[in-house]
């Protein structure tokens, strides 16, 4: 059975898809939402990840990119693992704050504390992404079902969680674009991107959390507003080796 293109609009106020060759601690965003947080939003909207997963076809920009810069209060440490966190709320190990103001003279060191980091995020972002549902091998003969079931819960607003560009301080909001919608005009905006992340896990196969980070990469041209998106086993998204992706 052939998938069907499902078309979600997408928009909010803010920003940042983080380009990772301009370092860890200044955030710099692309100038268009990566595939990687386009597949999270119909992520967010409707899932099964051990019977499907989300293929974004093509990405179309309906606000050329504008910048804005800012700069954030942000903690350095992060967050413990979930086994940690549920070990505190359980009761069996005391729960260990994260600081977010002392120097090192109250804290012991500087690893922790506040610090000021400075973000080139997009300014109302806009854009229509198209997708279809991929199912795992035994599962091909639900993909009807759970089209209905996206569809269904897409039309309605719902979601798992709220959808986000980038970061979950940037809300992202959205609308299943129906069959019966005109198309929108082409938009004047064209840039060669160069390499662009595809995304951080292994899209070939069903994952689960304890998995590696699998990054993947490809040559993205934006041509009259329009992002088109290989398919991830295609030869123009590059891998990482086996051994490299699977250590």
């Amino acid at each position: 059975m052939t998938p069907n293109t499902h078309v979600l609009e997408v928009w909010g106020d803010l920003a940042c898809f983080s380009r990772p060759d301009f370092g860890k601690v200044e955030r710099f965003s692309y100038p268009v939402i990566t595939p990687s947080a386009a597949r999270g939003i119909f992520d967010a909207i409707c899932v099964n990840r051990h019977e499907y997963r989300w293929q974004i076809t093509k990405i179309e920009v309906l606000e050329p990119p504008r910048y804005i810069a800012l700069r954030r209060n942000e903690v350095k440490n992060r967050a413990p693992a979930a086994d940690t966190i549920l070990a505190w709320a359980a009761g069996n190990t005391p729960p260990k704050p994260i600081w977010a103001d002392g120097d090192k003279a109250m804290l012991g060191t500087d690893q922790e504390g506040r610090t000021q980091r400075q973000t080139m995020a997009l300014k109302r972002p806009h854009y229509r992404l198209h997708a279809q549902i991929r199912p795992w091998p035994g599962f091909e003969d639900k993909l009807k079902g759970m089209e209905a079931k996206f569809v269904r819960r897409a039309r309605a607003g719902q979601c798992f969680c709220q959808p986000c560009f980038g970061c979950r301080e940037f809300p992202a909001y959205f609308r299943l674009v129906e069959e019966e919608e005109p198309e929108p005009h082409a938009r004047p905006y064209g840039q060669d991107l160069g390499w662009m992340l595809y995304d951080v896990f292994d899209l070939s196969r069903p994952g689960e959390d304890t998995d590696p980070a699998f990054i993947t990469v490809f040559n993205a041209t934006v041509v009259g507003g329009v992002l088109a998106v290989p398919d991830f086993d295609a030869t123009d998204v590059r891998k990482p080796t086996m051994g490299a992706g699977h250590d």
